[in-house]
């Protein structure tokens, strides 16, 4: 079956099925009675981790009715140092896998161009400098109006949620642990606060190694500080409080700055496109980092890629991803050291095929029996994914009880979304 004829492709546990028309949720094989409970059981895992990449910015955007954040802009420079920035950042796009350059890459060669014309005390650095400034004052403003556009946002009749209820949901569904576990912990390479957003919005407590209330400074000793209580009457038994979760934001935020020595993360209003004039500086902490502090350039993200090998190359451990295209090498390189651990899975969820990325990392790490994937405009749909295969987002054990009592009765349980719950 060629690429073409596999346009979706569900491979979990023991399904192998593929084809180029979407599947309908209640279908026998790859439906959600099979794929929901599977990911319950997975979510369940000793150690979870989330990868979200671009793709969840869209997906949630473009069900608001907004415009996605575009990361394939220029800087606008002439023909001659623009030709060769561009020649360049396309080589290390294809030396990296990422295939076709985006704004991170141009911005990248852009910064050492720079650098270099600073050391010949050419005047052109300063043009490139400011076609720098610009590239970041468009992309902040693009990353800002894709966070307005989930707001207030009304459910139309045939959701079950707002567009940001959606992201919520779909959030939850992997914070919805048992509270004795490790927490799970999400990864992004987005700039944009979403997932900050529907974390405040789901009322989940993240852990980002920020630590102060006015200023909040980021710091290196990562202490794994947490809340748990009593339950009454038991003594030495503590249990931790439910609804915490892990940020770690790989490539940094609009609203980092570095300054004095220190990260800190500045006060930028939610969705303020206004603000992008005043967020793009030199002190700017996304990746690549503008900022020329030798010191600055390796922290934090040094601490924050520390925090990604840690959290996914030990035993038991599991990672889902979504909207990841498999672009970013150093990465890639993480997830490929976690695969070598027999105990590791890696589960795959996507709105296409990354431009072939997905298969030729398979390929590379061989391990195909630890990866399952998701693939397909169908499953990749937020709406798709939120209403019909994650797991409804709930830590107590009611339904389990009403699930075990209906079954000693010899009566099917139905839930009250109208998928039957898996008994067995």
């Amino acid at each position: 079956m060629n690429e073409t004829d596999r346009t979706h492709i569900c491979k979990i546990g023991d399904i192998d099925w593929s084809g180029a028309d979407a599947p309908e949720p209640s279908d026998r094989v790859c439906g959600s009675k099979l794929v929901e409970p599977w990911l319950s059981a997975i979510i369940q895992a000793e150690h979870v981790s989330l990868l979200v990449g671009n793709g969840l910015t869209t997906a949630a955007v473009t069900l608001a009715g907004g415009t996605p954040v575009p990361m394939d802009g220029g800087l606008g420079l002439g023909a001659d140092l623009g030709d060769a920035i561009e020649r360049e950042a396309a080589a290390e796009a294809t030396r990296t896998g990422r295939g076709t350059p985006n704004i991170e890459d141009r911005l990248r060669v852009a910064l050492a161009v720079e650098n270099g014309l600073r050391v010949l005390n050419d005047a052109r650095a300063q043009t490139v400098s400011d076609a720098i400034t610009r590239g970041l004052t468009e992309l902040c403003a693009a990353v800002l109006r894709a966070e307005e556009a989930l707001n207030a946002i009304p459910a139309t009749g045939m959701d079950r949620y707002t567009p940001a209820g959606y992201l919520v949901a779909f959030i939850l569904a992997f914070a919805s642990r048992t509270p004795t576990r490790d927490r799970l912990h999400i990864f992004t390479t987005n700039y944009d606060r979403l997932i900050e957003d529907a974390c405040d919005r789901a009322g989940l407590r993240i852990l980002d190694r920020f630590v102060g209330s006015l200023r909040p400074r980021f710091r290196s000793s990562r202490l794994d500080v947490d809340i748990h209580y009593n339950p009454p009457g038991i003594r030495g038994e503590p249990r931790f409080l439910e609804g915490v979760a892990r940020l770690t934001k790989m490539h940094g935020s609009i609203d980092w700055q570095a300054a004095g020595g220190e990260v800190v993360r500045q006060h930028v209003s939610f969705g303020d496109p206004s603000a992008a004039s005043r967020v793009a500086t030199d002190s700017l902490l996304v990746y690549p980092q503008p900022s020329k502090d030798v010191e600055t350039g390796y922290f934090p993200y040094a601490d924050l890629f520390r925090d990604f090998s840690a959290a996914l190359c030990r035993p038991n451990s599991v990672l889902v991803t979504y909207g990841y295209g498999f672009g970013d090498d150093h990465i890639n390189r993480v997830l490929r050291d976690m695969l070598t651990l027999a105990s590791t899975h890696l589960v795959v969820i996507s709105w296409d095929h990354a431009e072939g990325r997905i298969q030729r990392f398979i390929e590379q790490c061989q391990a195909g029996p630890q990866v399952s994937l998701l693939i397909g405009s169908h499953f990749g749909d937020l709406r798709t994914l939120v209403d019909s295969y994650l797991p409804r987002p709930s830590i107590d054990d009611v339904t389990w009880r009403r699930a075990h009592l209906l079954q000693g009765r010899a009566i099917p349980p139905a839930s009250t979304d109208g998928r039957d719950v898996d008994t067995q």
